[in-house]
């Protein structure tokens, strides 16, 4: 028996994420040449994005490399995440959430040590999902054939089943590669309409 499913990214999907210019910022305050600070913390973003070190650790080691204080360190912190964590597709949740009774529903997201809990006070998508894979967790991210293997096995669908919606062409490329069908997020219009074709194609069959 078929099961129809539905797989979406968060950031620039269900998270709308603009940039804030908070780094360029803290470059200024920290005398950094600009586009340096991250080259610099590189190392960290990239072993926080796979669950290779704790949220524990990127503070003490953000604090190392930038020889901030702990005031300086909290206040870093903080606006990294008020970038992460944008504001919620309001339209889109509501649609996604009125899905539970069509579909199984899935989440998946290249993210950071600490957004699942974060993420989940905010908008609760642990709530609107059967099941969240975060990078951070299984330790590995898109577009990696082993992201998508562990959503689909997570969710107890096969990749045919699945429509993938992010906002990367890469990714989209990659779910489509994998067995999935992809959709790239342009607008909440396009987007429901894509879910809506794909769930009747999938009853119709």
């Amino acid at each position: 028996m078929e099961t129809r499913c539905v797989v979406l990214d968060i950031g620039g999907v269900l998270e709308m994420t603009p940039e804030t210019g908070w780094d360029e910022e803290w470059e200024r305050r920290l005398g950094l040449p600009t586009g340096s600070m991250h080259r610099r913390l590189d190392d960290i973003w990239k072993a926080g994005s796979i669950g290779r070190i704790t949220e524990g650790e990127v503070r003490a080691r953000v604090a190392a490399v930038l020889d901030l204080d702990a005031v300086r360190t909290d206040a870093f912190m903080a606006d990294l995440w008020d970038e992460y964590l944008g504001s919620p597709n309001e339209e889109l949740i509501a649609y996604v959430r009125s899905l539970r009774t069509r579909c199984r529903l899935g989440i998946l997201s290249n993210s950071f040590v600490g957004a699942r809990e974060r993420e989940q006070k905010l908008y609760g998508f642990g709530d609107l999902v059967d099941d969240i894979v975060y990078s951070h967790e299984i330790g590995v991210g898109k577009p990696a054939a082993a992201a998508f293997e562990v959503t689909c096995a997570r969710l107890g669908v096969r990749p045919e089943d699945c429509l993938f919606v992010d906002d990367a062409e890469d990714n989209i490329a990659a779910a489509e590669a994998f067995g999935m069908r992809g959709l790239l997020f342009a607008d909440n219009a396009e987007t429901i309409a894509g879910i809506e074709a794909h769930l009747t194609r999938r009853r119709a069959r």
